[in-house]
């Protein structure tokens, strides 16, 4: 591995846009019965089919724990005519999914990849028992060899988006927690990402949604669809959700791009209330995977599901928008683009 004495951004690397074209994802197999308490089986089988749409378009970097679980879900995929010569399989003692928040942020200049290793405190020091997976980033870079930049300050995957030409959309809650980096300004955490993802425009959302236990994660919020057009989840109605979301709807309406534009910003219904055993989940449609070919979006049997995949389906009209059932999956508080982290190509 080699370690980065400087910044990406005075070496010229920037984070790519999902959109951009990928080489691979990155995703860790499900495991644990005391994450998805639906049944770990039943979350195997949206794996199955998340891997069945985009193996075809981009390589599966994917975790298993042992030789014994790589037997396993080889036969698996293999029984759904999956191209195991398309999935490379990487054995370490990981403890669970979110892939996003864990893993290494990819950063480019022209054709050359690098890593960006963020320390990973497990949401604010909230799962003791998740930490092994701080050290997945030098678990990959063991065999990638890339240029590897360490800020040395706490952030997740899921807590940014970027339009790839400057602008970044974060939140407030999460960020600026004091269970991150309490000792941080504001301003010196925008210089961070400024400095370790390439971006010269911040802009702040407020608070997250119910259920949540990553302390406002965008990526439940708001996420880029192209670069200058940003989708919000939005509910019309008096759910818990509603007012934040309303805030947030509101914030990106008044911001501007790298470029001082004004963003165009599309709502996105939300499904409304999702709930395993009485709890409250983090449902939401922006929580969506932009591969090569095929969007993924999350669905949750909800009547706002054929909604949401629309208005998506007209705003990524190259590319084929399809819904993965993801009830079972939330049931760990999260969705797909949790559980994955791309590789730009």
């Amino acid at each position: 591995m080699r370690a980065a004495t400087t910044t990406p951004r005075e070496l010229g690397y920037c984070m790519p846009a999902e959109w951009s074209k990928h080489a691979a994802i990155w995703l860790a197999w499900p495991h644990d019965p005391t994450t998805f308490t639906s049944g770990v089986e039943k979350v195997e089988e949206t794996f199955v089919q998340i891997i069945s749409l985009l193996h075809k378009d981009e390589f599966v970097n994917l975790f298993v724990k042992d030789q014994a679980m790589q037997h396993k879900v080889s036969e698996l995929l293999r029984s759904h005519r999956v191209d195991l010569n398309r999935i490379r399989f990487f054995e370490f003692g990981y403890a669970d999914v979110w892939f996003r928040d864990y893993g290494p942020i990819f950063v480019k200049r022209d054709a050359d990849l690098a890593m960006v290793h963020w320390t990973f405190n497990s949401w604010g020091e909230k799962y003791e028992e998740l930490m092994k997976d701080a050290e997945i980033p030098h678990e990959i870079n063991k065999v990638m060899q890339l240029l590897c930049f360490e800020p040395g300050i706490v952030l997740e995957g899921g807590s940014i988006d970027v339009n790839g030409k400057g602008t970044l959309l974060t939140t407030e809650q999460c960020l600026l927690n004091k269970n991150r980096n309490a000792c941080l300004k504001k301003e010196e955490i925008e210089k961070f990402l400024k400095d370790y993802l390439g971006v010269t425009n911040i802009i702040w959302l407020k608070n997250g949604i119910a259920g949540d236990d990553t302390d406002g994660h965008v990526d439940d919020l708001a996420r880029f669809v192209n670069p200058t057009t940003v989708v919000s989840g939005y509910d019309e109605g008096d759910d818990e959700n509603s007012e934040a979301l309303r805030k947030n709807y509101q914030l990106l309406c008044q911001s501007t791009d790298q470029d001082g534009r004004k963003l165009r910003v599309i709502k996105l219904p939300m499904p409304g209330n999702v709930a395993y055993d009485g709890k409250r989940l983090p449902a939401s449609y922006t929580n969506f995977y932009i591969g090569n070919r095929t969007v993924l979006v999350p669905t949750f049997e909800s009547e706002k599901d054929e909604v949401a995949m629309s208005i998506l389906q007209k705003l990524f009209p190259k590319r084929k928008v399809v819904g993965v059932n993801c009830v079972d999956l939330i049931c760990g508080f999260g969705a797909i683009h949790c559980i994955s982290q791309q590789q730009p190509a």
